[in-house]
């Protein structure tokens, strides 16, 4: 599909991007959506993209599952976490912050992407947080 600018002398093309390395779309939507020189990605939860199952246990562990699910699949767009320019992060419970924040700090000491942090009542599959990414590709 071409997308036009305003202002684009031509339009851009707009891929999907898709990796069996990260856990596979739970509905009807793409892995993340890569246009001109920034890549989209759709939420990901903590699910384990082995075994297709959603880990368990403390924030730590499964903010750790995320995040690299996002880099796997960043990594898939010729992207990376370093070339991450927005965040979102999606958890049940805030009060949980600081020790989602303390994984999230390891996975960008420095430099860190603009961020937002929401508290939500629910999430797909049950799950205690979801993250997703805004990112500069190529």
């Amino acid at each position: 599909m071409l997308v036009a600018q305003k202002g684009d002398a031509m339009p851009r093309q707009r891929s999907i991007v898709s990796t069996d390395k990260a856990p596979a779309a739970v509905g009807p939507y793409s892995q993340a959506v890569r246009i001109g020189d920034l890549v989209y990605t759709a939420g990901q939860i903590p699910l384990d993209p082995s075994t297709g199952t959603l880990v368990s246990g403390p924030i730590e562990a499964q903010t750790r599952q995320v995040l690299k699910n996002i880099s796997t699949v960043l990594d898939a767009a010729n992207s990376g976490l370093d070339r991450v320019v927005k965040m979102t992060v999606f958890m049940t419970d805030l009060g949980q912050f600081q020790h989602m924040n303390a994984v999230y700090a390891e996975f960008f000491p420095s430099g860190p992407p603009a961020r937002s942090a929401v508290e939500v009542s629910a999430l797909p599959l049950g799950a205690d947080i979801e993250m997703e990414a805004v990112a500069v590709c190529g």
